[in-house]
């Protein structure tokens, strides 16, 4: 079994306080790189009027240098499991977790009903390929019977309660929490729990502890100018003169007239597709976790606007296959468990499903004028209450501990581009803690600190972590991140038989490919109008096969990652052929130029 550890009683570990208990977990070695495993088993109701435990798997990863303290390192989701997530063995989220947290003991454990705590794994929900929040609701609510009463015990209150006693276990007085994404929201919750117990607080990508909002009031309304921020320096120029507007107009125009056409699937055979604009809100929001479809999207929304549907249908086909998660990834099971407990719905938690729809008709009916932003009242269908109105009772309002919040150091972090947890929560939140700061990432989007490829934020963190950060409560890092890809011009319906409109077509066909690869959430993509882009084993390079992004314009060849941007630089080798191209053979630079011969012709230029 290897060496047994006690965590409380290595010198490299936990500072422990003098007086303080000592650990009550087992750890041993269970991963390469020093990382321990143990199990705290905790009481599924903590009344005690309802028989059962739950299992923690918990990893921990002592501090090598000079001890600082002990961080705990909280997922989103909810149902994402933190040991998972986190994966604290050596690569790169255990380097950037020790670079910013200099010194600390880091802890990650897999939440109830997520990871190897109890796992929580519905099929049906879990696989379903649909934005219909129909659909969703109905299988959420045949998720909750597979449940079965237990159910009710895996609101943020019982995460929080958890998270304490995983700390109670290894004996350690004080924490920090990092949290991203609902991560946040959990922190919060622990903090309004158990006060005295929290070191300090970090936070990428803010829920505030009561949201979120039942109909994502503060999502719509933050999204035009969250949009209108990402185009800002005109990077958007050559797809829209206003990508915000373009997105307000299709939305509200394709609710009701849903968008139809035909698409290629990955298997290479025809497939339609519909889409309104619940699912559009939808598909555009997970931009800010997903550049290759930040890239597209102007051009894609703008191109539907003018009658050109097809570029924006594959987008929306590609984004919800990359949805379909394992549970072991993010259970949609105790997702739903969670958020159905914790919302603040216009409803009792005993109003029977049946009753509910009358319940949200009337809270929407009296939204002032502007809460839904610039959108219809469709669009609170994208909010939780929709998702949980057939949910079996209760449904709900479950509390969160007492409070108050404790006066610790706090680091509240949002991206420009935040589409699901806008810049405004993370104000609302870092106004509450007289110790608080709020640091912005101009132009990045969801989970700053692990996107954030300027090393702005998590300079910011590990500074602050030093005690060497002297800056203003409210600070934004020097200069915008710009996209890893850089956003594609309008999508080409047709290409002259030139040599310059032949490299045009292809320069804009190697960038759609580019973003496509970053994208992909398999091993086959298909053009928009045909052939197939082929991910290597390896992931870092990609082949191409007849693409074709302009009818009668193929591209076949291999590119290559050459090095991370913005923008990210690809080199490569590919052939041009098809009725409407002229054809020849291109070279691909890492410097982002594409040169060669068409038709005998040399030809050279950026793309």
């Amino acid at each position: 079994m290897g060496r047994r550890l006690i965590l409380a009683l290595v010198a490299a570990g936990f500072l422990a306080a003098a007086g303080q208990a000592r650990a009550a977990i087992v750890l041993t070695p269970c991963k390469t790189g020093g990382v321990e495993c143990g199990t705290v088993t905790v009481p599924l109701d903590r009344t005690g009027a309802t028989p059962g435990t739950v299992g923690l798997h918990v990893e921990v990863l002592p501090a090598s240098g000079t001890p600082r303290g002990t961080m705990f390192l909280i997922a989103g989701g909810p149902g994402q499991g933190s040991a998972g997530s986190f994966d604290l063995t050596p690569g790169f989220n255990r380097d950037l977790m020790q670079y910013m947290f200099p010194g600390y003991t880091l802890v990650a454990f897999d939440n109830r009903g997520t990871g190897q705590s109890g796992l929580i794994d519905c099929p049906p929900l879990q696989k379903t390929i649909t934005s219909s929040v129909d659909v969703e609701a109905r299988l959420a609510a045949d998720c909750a019977n597979t449940i079965g009463p237990r159910r009710i015990f895996y609101s943020t209150r019982d995460h929080a309660d958890d998270t304490d006693a995983v700390r109670a276990a290894l004996g350690v007085d004080k924490i920090g929490l990092y949290g991203v994404s609902y991560g946040t929201k959990l922190s919060l919750a622990y903090a309004l729990g158990h006060p005295s117990h929290v070191e300090r607080l970090i936070l990428d990508s803010v829920v505030p502890a009561q949201l979120p909002d039942p109909f994502d009031l503060n999502v719509l309304q933050e999204m035009p100018d969250t949009l209108r921020n990402f185009c800002s320096g005109g990077i958007c120029k050559a797809a829209t003169k206003d990508y915000s507007g373009d997105v307000v107009k299709l939305a509200n125009r394709i609710q009701g007239k849903p968008l139809k056409g035909t698409i290629i699937a990955p298997n290479g055979k025809a497939k339609g597709i519909t889409m309104n604009g619940e699912a559009f809100l939808s598909m555009l929001i997970d931009a800010d976790l997903t550049p290759g479809l930040a890239a597209q999207a102007p051009a894609a929304v703008h191109a539907a606007l003018t009658g050109y549907a097809r570029p924006l249908l594959r987008l929306y086909d590609r984004d919800l296959r990359a949805n379909v998660l394992t549970s072991q990834d993010l259970s949609f099971g105790l997702n739903a468990a969670t958020n159905c407990a914790d919302g603040h719905f216009p409803w009792d938690p005993s109003t029977p499903p049946s009753s509910r729809q009358a319940a949200i008709d009337q809270a929407l009916a009296a939204l002032p004028a502007g809460a839904l932003g610039p959108f219809g009242s469709w669009a609170a269908r994208i909010g939780t209450a929709f998702f949980c109105e057939q949910w079996p009772s209760p449904a709900g309002n479950s509390p969160l501990g007492p409070g108050p919040l404790p006066n610790v150091p706090v680091i509240a972090i949002d991206g420009g581009f935040d589409l699901r947890t806008p810049v405004a929560n993370a104000i609302a939140v870092e106004h509450q803690f007289p110790q608080g700061k709020l640091l912005v990432v101009p132009g990045v989007g969801h989970s700053v600190t692990t996107a954030d490829v300027s090393g702005c934020s998590q300079n910011y963190v590990r500074t602050w972590i030093l005690g060497t950060l002297n800056a203003p409560k409210e600070a934004e890092c020097a200069s915008r991140v710009l996209p890893l890809i850089k956003i594609l011009g309008t999508f080409p319906r047709r290409a002259a038989r030139t040599p310059g409109a032949t490299l045009a077509a292809v320069g804009k066909t190697l960038r759609e490919a580019e973003a496509t690869w970053l994208d992909t959430s398999g091993r086959v993509e298909r053009g928009l109008y045909g052939g197939k882009l082929t991910v290597a084993k390896s992931g870092t390079t990609f082949t191409l096969t007849r693409y074709s992004l302009v009818p009668g314009v193929t591209v076949t060849g291999k590119v290559s990652f050459a090095a991370l941007g913005p923008p990210t630089m690809y080199k490569g080798k590919v052939r041009v052929s098809g009725s409407s191209a002229v054809s020849g053979t291109l070279t691909i630079a890492k410097t982002g130029r594409v040169s060669g011969t068409l038709g005998g012709r040399r030809v050279s230029g950026r793309y």
